[in-house]
């Protein structure tokens, strides 16, 4: 069972829209290794898990699977704000919707020249879960072989592989909106290489002259030691609202990633940053509510409140 809290797991510093940055983020959301497989490998192993006296590698799984589910939803809501609107495009909600702006430009121009059109074309300014090439994501991608030594080996090259493209990512793109997605995940990656890594040493495998995986300079882009100085890719979260979660007995002590901190599973959730909800965008008739259907709207959800309030106060309270 799942909660959601109205926070995005990590803070989305507003940039211009660029949606070449936002393409080569898709890779890192419905790509290979991307956090759609992550979440679903993870979950998908968290669920088919067995041998209660292996209770605490289960718990670690899932709670690095249910962070993941923060992951999809950040990186989605990145690309969403990368491809908003556009540079050269300085049109009005009350202008005509095919109106020339700055410099000529049409509202939508700007995905002519882009290397995904479908962002415009099918998914009005918006993520889609797909690759950066447009091909959709596939469950066939989701490895789960029952072995936990396999599992946790596998859920290692899984991490080390999306820290390395979200390395490359990063040296693609300046745009500081795509730019504190990726620094964030990249460090929150290596926690979760970190993890398999620690699970891995306590059966008896040692990695400590081989993590991080790759052995990059990404430690020294300006916002990822931001969160390095912080410690966060020591840090692993429970997501564990009822505190049964037993990962803590494999996420402590030194470090697999050898940089003199110290693992901590401590902490339940991050506390995270308001979310917001984007514009209104007339050129993508997204979403067109006009206000007669918005007084439509207003009015069923008063009835249907009525309707619940009715089914569920007590008769005694009513009648007082």
């Amino acid at each position: 069972m799942f909660f959601h809290v109205q926070n995005l797991i990590n803070e989305i510093v507003p940039d211009e829209p660029d949606p070449a940055a936002a393409n080569a983020l898709q890779e890192g959301l419905g790509g290979q290794f991307g956090e759609m497989r992550t979440m679903m490998q993870y979950l998908f192993q968290a669920m088919n898990f067995r041998g209660p006296s292996a209770k605490p590698y289960r718990d670690l799984i899932q709670g690095i699977g249910t962070e993941e589910i923060s992951h999809v939803e950040l990186i989605g809501t990145t690309i969403s704000r990368l491809l908003d609107g556009s540079p050269e495009y300085q049109g009005k909600p009350t202008d005509p919707v095919d109106e020339p702006g700055a410099k000529g430009r049409t509202p939508l121009s700007i995905a002519l020249d882009t290397s995904n059109i479908h962002h415009y074309l099918v998914g009005a300014q918006g993520a889609l879960p797909v690759d950066s090439a447009g091909n959709p994501w596939s469950g066939s991608y989701v490895y789960n072989s029952g072995n936990l030594v396999l599992d946790l080996l596998y859920n290692l090259m899984l991490e080390s592989t999306g820290r390395l493209q979200k390395s490359r990512m990063y040296e693609m793109t300046d745009n500081k909106t795509a730019r504190s997605t990726i620094a964030y995940l990249i460090v929150r990656d290596q926690a979760h290489e970190n993890a398999y890594a620690k699970a891995l040493e306590t059966l008896g495998i040692d990695w400590r002259k081989s993590l991080p995986i790759p052995k990059t300079n990404a430690e020294q882009f300006p916002e990822v030691k931001k969160l390095v100085d912080l410690g966060l890719q020591s840090k692993q979260y429970t997501f564990d609202l009822a505190g049964q979660s037993e990962a803590g007995r494999i996420f402590r002590g030194p470090s697999p990633s050898n940089d003199g901190t110290e693992l901590d599973a401590s902490e339940q959730a991050p506390v995270g940053v308001p979310s917001t909800i984007a514009v209104e965008r007339p050129e993508e008739y997204a979403p067109g509510l006009d206000a007669d259907l918005l007084a439509l709207i207003q009015t069923t959800a008063e009835m249907e409140m009525a309707d619940i309030e009715a089914m569920f106060v007590p008769k005694a309270d009513a009648a007082s």
